[in-house]
Formats: C-alpha cells, structure tokens, sequence
C-alpha cells in the first residue's frame, strides 16, 4: 500500500508537468492535479504511518 501512495503521487506530479507544458490554457486542472499530490504527500509526512 505503501508504493501505491507514492506511485499515485508521482503520477499526479507526471500529469501536471505534462499538462503544464503542453496544455497552458489548461491551468485550473493542472493545479487541482498539484493540489492533490502535495496534500497526498503532506498526508504522508504529518501522519508517519507506513501506508
């Protein structure tokens, strides 16, 4: 479960990146995508559980 969580972060990292550059006009859905990925990683931090 543990990996999931950082494959699912990563993922989500990947996608805004790639629709930043290739999507510009896309903004609102690429920052929801960054949103999640760092509340995802902030989750992990702040509870130190091994997910």
């Amino acid at each position: 479960m543990r990996d999931l969580i950082w494959l699912i972060i990563v993922l989500l990292i990947i996608g805004w990146l790639i629709g930043y550059f290739a999507f510009p006009d896309l903004g609102a859905i690429i920052h929801i995508l960054i949103v999640v990925a760092v509340i995802l990683i902030l989750y992990k931090l702040l509870t130190g559980r091994r997910l």
